[in-house]
């Protein structure tokens, strides 16, 4: 979902979506040395479009109609996958089945969880989200207003930072009952983990820039058995799964009780 498509698909709802709205006024008069008062009531009527209505709207050919068609067929399944924000991409997949074998259930869930964001959300400085699910904010056009970066003050996508990832993460994963930071950023998810050796990585950790610039997820490892990590990175613009570069330490979440 790129910045070109977003607007795609905002004109196409605009498209699909009527908003009529009407102002009742009622007068109530007053007795003695009341002199009354006006009511106003604003009513909002909200009309959305069936997909026929938009065969005609959008002057739609005979193969366009007959791919469309083809397409609702398939609503159901459509459906489900849009409710599922969970849903992995197929890179992403294949990190999820090389899992080890034992791997504990929260490990597992927490690196399915960063796993499902990847390639769907901007860097946003500043940006965090106790959100079960998909955070309708993202993708909204906002201003940052953290100071310490070069987009403050400019307005991007709304998305996450790097701790803000990290904590939608283990909120996600724990039924929103946990949240690694504290409401702080990397440091402060820092200080509740304890640091381990390279050697020790399992995948859930989490792995960190000199002097917490940055945080990520040990996501696995790849065909060469080198870590890979699951971070919302600036220089990518979203959520990626890369190699250790520039990660520097690596720690384990007090939260995993192995």
């Amino acid at each position: 979902m790129d910045a070109d498509r977003i607007v795609r698909l905002k004109a196409v709802f605009w498209d699909m979506t009527g908003i009529a709205t009407e102002v009742e006024t009622i007068n109530h008069p007053g007795s003695g040395d009341d002199d009354g008062w006006t009511e106003r009531n604003l009513y909002i009527t909200i009309t959305a479009k069936t997909a026929e209505e938009m065969k005609t709207e959008y002057h739609f050919n005979r193969n366009q109609i007959a791919a469309l068609d083809e397409l609702l067929e398939q609503r159901d399944l459509l459906r489900e996958l849009i409710e599922d924000v969970y849903s992995v991409s197929g890179d992403t997949a294949a990190l999820i089945r090389s899992l080890p074998e034992g791997l504990s259930p929260e490990r597992e869930a927490v690196v399915r969880t960063a796993c499902s964001l990847v390639g769907k959300v901007n860097y946003f400085w500043g940006g965090k989200s106790l959100v079960i699910g998909w955070d309708v904010r993202w993708g909204e056009l906002r201003q940052v207003t953290a100071a310490g970066s070069s987009t403050t003050g400019t307005y991007r996508p709304y998305g996450l930072d790097c701790s803000g990832f990290v904590d939608w993460v283990f909120y996600n994963q724990s039924g929103g009952s946990y949240v690694i930071g504290h409401g702080g950023g990397a440091t402060m998810q820092h200080s509740y983990c304890t640091n381990i050796s390279w050697a020790d990585a399992q995948p859930g950790d989490l792995v960190f820039y000199p002097d917490n610039s940055h945080v990520g997820i040990v996501g696995g490892r790849d065909a060469n058995g080198e870590l890979l990590i699951i971070h919302c990175a600036s220089g990518y613009n979203n959520v990626v799964v890369t190699g250790l570069e520039g990660f520097a330490s690596i720690a384990r979440p007090n939260y995993y009780t192995n």
